[in-house]
């Protein structure tokens, strides 16, 4: 029992040690600059998006410091997204919709539609938004100011995460707890290593020059989850990457439904934790870290100390992420329970991929059903 006591203390310190130092490099974009307005098309890929695209455009419209236009492809949407999109297009010259070509046999729904837009851009900044993300009048212009600052020719803010229903509110907010409680910043900002990249598919800025020579969306055409292929093509290619806190530059509510976070996470798994060469791992260290340590504290009173020191560690990123993201009370404080959510949502993908029926999204299969291939985190 000591030995599991002290596997769980290391399991426990390393994200949280490396959360704090993290933190004070996760940092927001700095202001806008006071030279000219950076020019910059900012795509929308949206599939069956009423219920978000009308507050999406409009806060764009809004934005101050930039001169933009807004491509919104509507991507074979069964609601009436296209119309909201048109009716909007009516009142700003700024916005149009296209239409998505059909689906090649081998592409991500979103990766060809993020590709479709770079290609009827016009201007050489390329902001790749979600549907479903809120931007700040001056977030886009602090996201450009952000991106010649740091150098990079591609980088991306984590927006702040909305949440409704009580499986929201404990899943979501460790996007957070995974990027600054895993990814060593440092390292990240120094070297080009594709493994030392993150970023979040919400928003992404890049040079159009770097993409053209990335390939842009086509190099990572089979994922599902750009937020982490997307910024390896650029490091494999020689490029910068980097990310910033953008919890007051925008926002987002990514799912609406318990159902929507089982399978919206589900469908990004296997190109993240729950990729064949990691999710053994992954499973040991968070349960052995966030997991254990409540239980055995109560039951092993042998090491009381070192189990409410692992307790105390597991919680202390958690509790500093509720006060700086503005995360849930609720979500912070079962932290146990949603580890477990995620792990189980984790080896639900994988048990998918055994049985050869990979998550879908939105109506369509993951490409992977007919190209042949499998996920893989490259």
């Amino acid at each position: 029992m000591t030995i599991l006591a002290w596997l769980c203390l290391a399991s426990a310190a390393t994200p949280a040690l490396l959360y704090l130092w993290n933190s004070f490099l996760f940092r927001p974009a700095p202001p806008a600059d006071d030279g000219p307005a950076p020019t910059l098309s900012v795509l929308i890929p949206a599939r069956d998006e009423e219920q978000s695209i009308t507050a999406c455009v409009e806060s764009v419209l809004a934005s101050r410091g930039v001169e933009l236009e807004v491509i919104v492809l509507d991507d074979h949407s069964t609601d009436r997204t296209a119309e909201l999109v048109r009716g909007l297009s009516a009142r700003d010259p700024r916005v149009r919709v296209e239409t998505a070509p059909p689906l090649p046999e081998g592409w991500s729904g979103k990766q060809h539609a993020c590709f479709t837009l770079a290609r009827l851009a016009r201007y050489d900044l390329l902001a790749f938004l979600d549907a479903d993300v809120r931007v700040a009048p001056d977030g886009l212009a602090r996201l450009a100011a952000f991106q010649r600052q740091s150098g990079s020719q591609l980088v991306s803010g984590f927006p702040h995460q909305e949440t409704g229903t009580v499986l929201e509110k404990l899943v979501i907010p460790l996007i957070h707890w995974v990027l600054l409680g895993w990814l060593p910043f440092w390292g990240m900002r120094r070297v080009r290593w594709p493994a030392l990249s993150a970023g979040c598919g919400q928003l992404f800025l890049t040079t159009r020059s770097a993409y053209e020579v990335v390939g842009g969306h086509s190099a990572v055409k089979h994922s599902l989850h750009d937020g982490i292929t997307l910024p390896r093509a650029y490091r494999r290619a020689g490029f910068r990457t980097d990310v910033c806190d953008a919890t007051d530059l925008a926002t987002c509510r990514m799912y609406r439904s318990a159902s929507d976070v089982w399978y919206g996470l589900a469908k990004n798994a296997r190109e993240g934790l729950a990729e064949n060469r990691q999710i053994g791992f992954w499973t040991m260290v968070f349960f052995c870290g966030q997991v254990l340590p409540v239980p055995l504290l109560l039951y092993d009173p042998a090491h009381t100390a070192l189990w409410a020191s692992a307790v105390a560690l597991s919680y202390l990123p958690r509790l500093h992420a509720l006060w700086r993201f503005r995360q849930s009370l609720i979500g912070a404080l079962l932290h146990p329970v949603g580890i477990l959510i995620l792990l189980a949502i984790q080896w639900y993908a994988v048990g998918r991929a055994i049985l050869g029926k990979p998550v879908g999204w939105k109506g369509r299969d993951h490409p992977s059903l007919t190209s042949g291939g499998s996920p893989q985190l490259t």
